[in-house]
């Protein structure tokens, strides 16, 4: 505090001009100095988290979370489809293409032949849990380099989305 009240009282003396940079400047340095600080303690606290979630990786083909049995549908249930697909147009597809092209996430050509009904369905629903444990969802991560948010769907428009991308 007593820095900066000698800075201030020392810019008194410059012409106006320089005391307006002069201000400028120390307040530019003193947000710096705060953001730096702040990233650092954020960083070693990330690194602590990784650590800790990296251990208790899980290849499970169903994931991680409430899901350990979907029943399909035989044939596709068209008001899931309706549902899933309102979803896609609405939350997913500025991120995900239908085909295999990978945008900001993996295109989703053929996602229902990789994984399992429950895989998709945890991973829709339990997002954070399943890139912080499930080996499948971190080796995604590592590709695309962007965490997908959580979109807090309700259990209905997640099974929507999964019936959708069957039909896809």
């Amino acid at each position: 505090m007593n820095f900066l009240l000698l800075l201030f009282y020392s810019s008194q003396i410059l012409s106006m001009k320089k005391k307006h940079l002069f201000l400028v400047a120390t307040f530019s340095f003193s947000l710096l100095v705060a953001c730096n600080s702040d990233s650092n303690k954020e960083t070693t606290e990330e690194t602590e988290e990784t650590t800790e979630t990296t251990s208790t990786n899980s290849t499970d083909p169903k994931g991680i979370g409430p899901y350990a049995n979907i029943e399909l549908t035989h044939p596709l249930d068209e008001t899931m489809v309706a549902t899933g697909k309102q979803v896609y147009e609405l939350k997913c597809s500025s991120c995900h293409k239908l085909d295999s092209e990978r945008v900001v996430g993996p295109g989703w050509k053929g996602v229902t032949d990789r994984r399992t009904p429950e895989w998709i369905m945890n991973f829709i629903v339990n997002v954070d849990e399943m890139l912080d444990k499930d080996t499948a969802s971190q080796r995604m991560l590592e590709e695309c380099l962007v965490r997908m948010p959580n979109q807090s769907l309700a259990e209905a428009d997640a099974r929507g989305v999964l019936e959708f991308m069957r039909k896809n």
